[in-house]
């Protein structure tokens, strides 16, 4: 007897687990097509009956789960008092960085790595200029340097040619602090990843330069001292 109810306990047990799996399907299938030519990177269910979380690049938004409405905006857990949309956010974000790869960026790296950092610069931007000109007090803190560029003045602007050019030179790394110090770099042209850098940092919904994305994907807007930085990454990302 022990056995049958056992068995049957399994089978209502599966067939629960089925029904919910198909109904996940569904919900998902018509928040997709309510979303039409925007395709969604992926739709999960929230701990929120009948909502369902979505994210759009670096987005993360969330959708009823007929697909009729959206809302954006922090999902938090009273109970325990925490961000439940943070750690996404900050999960999606290091999966768009690193989308980017390494090579596809200018790498000012310490010789002992203890933290590493993402920073979108504009090359004609003074607070930019500021933080490169300290570079050696951020390697003195352990800290990689990662570069993506960000020319705020737009595609086609004397800031965007610089930063192609810097990309386009022999020594990259030379060429942005020569650019950064108001040196002459010489303009040529080639393949880049400017133009992905700029796509990514607008996802990122950056306004200014210097843009710092931390190592667990939490951001700083502006220019940060290398003290404070390292304090920063120290704490996981925490202020």
């Amino acid at each position: 007897m022990k056995q049958i109810k056992t068995a049957i306990f399994l089978c209502l047990a599966l067939f629960a687990s089925g029904s919910v799996l198909a109904d996940r399907a569904a919900d998902e299938a018509s928040i997709r097509q309510a979303l039409g030519d925007v395709k969604p990177a992926s739709v999960e269910p929230t701990p929120v009956a009948g909502l369902y979380e979505v994210v759009f690049g670096s987005n993360v938004v969330y959708m009823s789960a007929d697909g009729r409405y959206m809302l954006q905006g922090e999902l938090v857990d009273v109970q325990n008092r925490v961000s439940l949309t943070e750690p996404r956010r900050r999960q999606v974000t290091r999966t768009a960085i690193d989308s980017v790869g390494e090579d596809n960026m200018i790498v000012f790296k310490p010789e002992k790595v203890e933290h590493v950092v993402t920073v979108f610069t504009d090359i004609d931007c003074g607070y930019c200029r500021k933080l490169h000109n300290e570079m050696d007090q951020y390697l003195n803190e352990g800290i990689e340097v990662r570069y993506m560029m960000f020319p705020r003045a737009g595609v086609g602007s004397e800031s965007y040619k610089k930063a192609v050019a810097v990309w386009c030179a022999e020594d990259r790394n030379g060429a942005l602090t020569d650019a950064k110090n108001g040196k002459a770099v010489e303009m040529k042209s080639c393949d880049n990843p400017i133009d992905q850098h700029m796509e990514l940092v607008r996802q990122l919904g950056a306004r200014g330069t210097p843009f710092i994305v931390l190592e667990d994907g939490s951001t700083q807007p502006g220019y940060v001292p290398a003290k404070r930085l390292a304090k920063l990454l120290n704490q996981g990302g925490r202020q």
